[in-house]
């Protein structure tokens, strides 16, 4: 009898022991509190789509949070479509705050256009209240320079909304930016003086709206504001004077070359006349040589040798007056005047 007690109360707290276990496992498993929640919202989440969540480590409380403000805001959603998106990375609470703010404002955007904006890592939030509120992007001084060689310089602000459908896939701020200035160089160059810009600054802003310069981008060109335009510098007349420069720069050298020539050819010719000069001069050392063998050969007479001198002095006679005369000539006197 005594052991049949015994047993008795080993299975009772065993099985006190199994439901105080059981108890425990169903508070830890069972997010009740989030379910009851969840039911009281209108936005019911079956128990067992919770203990999934939790078993994969989601943050559940997050999770239905963000679908019970969907479903009061009146979007229609799935519950799984906040779990794909959570276990992919992404913020939940972002993605129902736009929305929500979609919604409210009327602009289309459905649950995966804003999964995939998130996603691809820009602030759909900030995208949303871009579409409603234009925003305005302000570019540093752009330099162009018109046909007349005057560089203008110009700084617009551009008004852009926010593309939705656009935003993945979509060219950012800086290409809009880039293609802005692009046109305005485009349209400063193309103008015959700077005068007909300063005339027209709204020329600019005609011209590139007319480009269409938003294509492929995640905005909207609303409109672009010419802030400011300064006259820079004459770059027209300093290239025409670095060219001047430079050619002067070319044509000294080439003369430079020319100078080095003349020099070279000079010398050189110096150089020819001395050499002729030895040449004559080494004739002349064989006259006597050659007047010697002819006397001694018989050929050439004594007589012959002394009118070959009375020759010779003759010849000095005439070319000493001739001198003189020229000499006279010059100073304006005569052979008299001796």
């Amino acid at each position: 009898m005594m052991n049949l007690l015994f047993v008795s109360n080993v299975v009772w707290y065993v099985l006190i022991g199994v439901f105080a276990l059981l108890l425990v496992v169903i508070v830890c498993l069972l997010p009740i509190k989030t379910w009851f929640i969840a039911l009281v919202s209108g936005a019911h989440v079956s128990m067992l789509r919770l203990i999934g969540m939790k078993v994969r480590r989601l943050k559940v409380h997050e999770i239905v949070d963000a679908y019970i403000q969907a479903r009061k805001a009146g979007i229609k959603i799935e519950i799984v479509d906040l779990e794909t998106h959570q276990m992919a990375g992404g913020d939940v609470q972002k993605v129902i705050n736009a929305l929500i703010s979609a919604h409210s404002a009327k602009i289309v955007l459905d649950i995966e256009a804003a999964k995939a904006i998130d996603l691809a890592g820009r602030d759909v939030g900030v995208a949303v209240k871009q579409s409603v509120t234009p925003k305005v992007i302000e570019t540093d001084w752009i330099s162009a320079i018109a046909k007349n060689g005057i560089e203008l310089k110009v700084k617009t602000r551009i008004t852009v909304r926010a593309n939705i459908q656009k935003l993945v896939g979509g060219a950012g701020e800086e290409t809009i930016i880039a293609r802005v200035g692009e046109g305005i160089v485009t349209t400063v160059g193309s103008a015959e003086t700077h005068y007909v810009v300063l005339e027209n600054p709204d020329l600019i802003s005609k011209t590139v709206l007319s480009k269409g310069l938003d294509s492929g981008t995640a905005y909207e060109i609303l409109s672009i504001d010419i802030a400011d335009i300064d006259i820079g510098k004459n770059i027209g007349a300093q290239l025409m004077s670095d060219q001047a420069e430079a050619d002067k720069i070319v044509a000294q050298a080439k003369a430079e070359e020319r100078r080095a020539m003349a020099a070279a050819n000079e010398m050189e010719m110096r150089a020819k006349t001395q050499e002729m000069k030895a040449l004559v001069l080494s004739a002349e050392a064989e006259v006597p040589k050659a007047m010697a063998a002819a006397i001694k050969e018989g050929k050439f007479g004594v007589m012959d040798y002394y009118k070959l001198q009375n020759l010779n002095s003759d010849t000095a006679m005439r070319n000493s007056i001739a001198g003189k005369d020229a000499k006279n000539k010059k100073t304006g006197g005569g052979l008299l005047d001796e």
